[in-house]
């Protein structure tokens, strides 16, 4: 993997741990148990000391970041960054890729389903998608008026009745704190937020995450991709990934693609997006159910 990245202002990283190493007092380590564990790097050791055990630095790493998004509006412009343009494709595409995979699931016959909306921002996300698929949609957001704008902006479209759907549940918490309810949601979605973690917060959120998924749910991310390497936004404390990056990091979790796709109709100069659903077991190999047929034998012909 090439592990190579810059900054918003033209700084080149030799590697992402030389990045986390300057950013947060600390650099990252894999474990054989596929953890990832940070060490105080030799520069910041007197550093950490004085800031309680070196969480200054990472303290700072989200606030900044929690800054950032408190002088943002509460609106789709501003969540989307002024891009409010893309929401329909945005929503085009989540649709077409998740459609197929609850199907494939859960099946078609008619169950209670629950997701969970992680870094749920002004509810975009749940309102104009995950309330057509689901019953029960909670949602978890770190910026207070963001939230409060989520509930203000979910009350009127919400199915009333025994078949109802709804958001159920409000959580202003940030992803490296949260830790879901056991066993409630059939898909955790996590969309254009997990950038504001780094690595190893990172793998502590999906490892507590698992618990939150009923059998045979699975976890989305959608997100922006970086070419090689990653991108390191200085303004809003937020890295950009590449697939390979994001690809490593889903292997230290313990979870495995079960499908991909690039997110279409977005504007050339933005980041290309993917979508990945994850799980927690190695899936099964799909039979595509073409049979091959022996050489020289003729087509079947349909009428």
């Amino acid at each position: 993997m090439d592990s190579r990245g810059f900054d918003s202002a033209g700084r080149i990283f030799s590697s992402a741990t030389e990045m986390w190493t300057e950013e947060l007092g600390s650099s990252i380590t894999a474990s054989t148990a596929g953890e990832a564990e940070f060490t105080p790097a030799p520069a910041a050791a007197a550093e950490a000391s004085e800031e309680g055990g070196g969480d200054g630095k990472r303290k700072e790493w989200y606030s900044k970041a929690i800054a950032y998004w408190q002088g943002v509006e509460a609106s789709t412009e501003g969540v989307l960054g002024g891009y409010g343009c893309v929401n329909d494709a945005d929503v085009k595409g989540s649709d077409a890729f998740l459609r197929p995979l609850l199907a494939d699931r859960f099946g078609t016959a008619k169950r209670h389903l629950v997701a969970l909306d992680c870094g749920s921002g002004i509810g975009r996300v749940t309102k104009n998608f995950l309330l057509g698929h689901f019953n029960e949609v909670d949602l978890v957001e770190p910026v207070s008026h963001f939230l409060e704008a989520a509930r203000e902006n979910l009350t009127g479209c919400m199915d009333q009745g025994e078949d109802s759907h709804k958001a159920a549940n409000f959580y202003c918490v940030p992803l490296q704190d949260f830790t879901p309810e056991e066993g409630r949601y059939d898909v955790i979605w996590i969309q254009w937020c997990i950038g504001q973690l780094p690595d190893d917060d990172f793998i502590s959120f999906f490892n507590r995450a698992k618990v939150g998924l009923k059998p045979d749910g699975f976890f989305v991310l959608k997100e922006n991709i970086a070419r090689n390497g990653f991108v390191l936004d200085k303004v809003d404390n937020s890295v950009t990934r590449s697939d390979a990056y994001f690809r490593d990091l889903f292997k230290r979790c313990g979870l495995y693609i079960l499908s991909v796709k690039d997110q279409k109709e977005l504007p050339k100069e933005l980041f290309a997006v993917k979508m990945y659903a994850l799980v927690t077991s190695q899936p099964k190999i799909q039979n595509s159910g073409k049979r091959r047929r022996p050489r020289n034998s003729p087509r079947m012909i349909r009428s």
